[in-house]
């Protein structure tokens, strides 16, 4: 029984290449969608799992330079996910992200495992004051693009780790 199944996910296998590599990838696509896990690792029966994310559970679906789809609602700038909860966030640059910015976690209980910060098109140094903050809420800092930020934010959200995110939309370079 095993060897079927083996068979019938290599059977897939071929066709999943085939529509992964008709789908357009282009720099200069207006809205970009993240990739799947779930789709990806679903070879057995070819489906795709994505479509059945609970209500409750947040998931960025697209980004853009101005901003994300997140369960099918596009929110413009800045966004801050705490708790499975979703908030505009004031910050439009990296330079204006400070631990005042970030004061919701003195009060917020339990304190997520780990806090991505989105930091635009490209990963920025964190400055030792801010990763002071971050590091005395008991929070574990991922400081990467913001492309990558919506990517592990989704992963570690599916995966039920208490996970925070703060992200500036793509298009911030600085």
């Amino acid at each position: 029984m095993a060897a079927a199944w083996g068979q019938k996910a290599l059977g897939a296998l071929p066709q999943l290449v085939k529509s992964l590599r008709s789908d357009p990838v282009s720099g200069s696509a207006r809205h970009r969608r993240l990739p799947s896990l779930r789709r990806t690792f679903s070879l057995y029966d070819q489906i795709n799992l994505i479509d059945s994310v609970p209500e409750d559970e947040l998931r960025f679906q697209s980004y853009d330079d101005t901003g994300f789809k997140i369960n099918n609602v596009k929110y413009e700038g800045s966004v801050l996910i705490v708790e499975n909860k979703i908030m505009t966030w004031a910050p439009k640059t990296f330079s204006e992200i400070t631990p005042e910015s970030l004061s919701i976690f003195k009060v917020v209980h339990p304190i997520p495992e780990i806090f991505i910060l989105g930091c635009g098109r490209h990963v920025q140094l964190v400055s030792p004051e801010l990763r002071m903050f971050i590091r005395s809420t008991g929070m574990k800092l991922e400081a990467v693009d913001s492309r990558n930020a919506a990517s592990t934010y989704n992963i570690l959200n599916e995966e039920g780790r208490p996970v925070a995110a703060a992200v500036l939309p793509y298009g911030v370079t600085c």
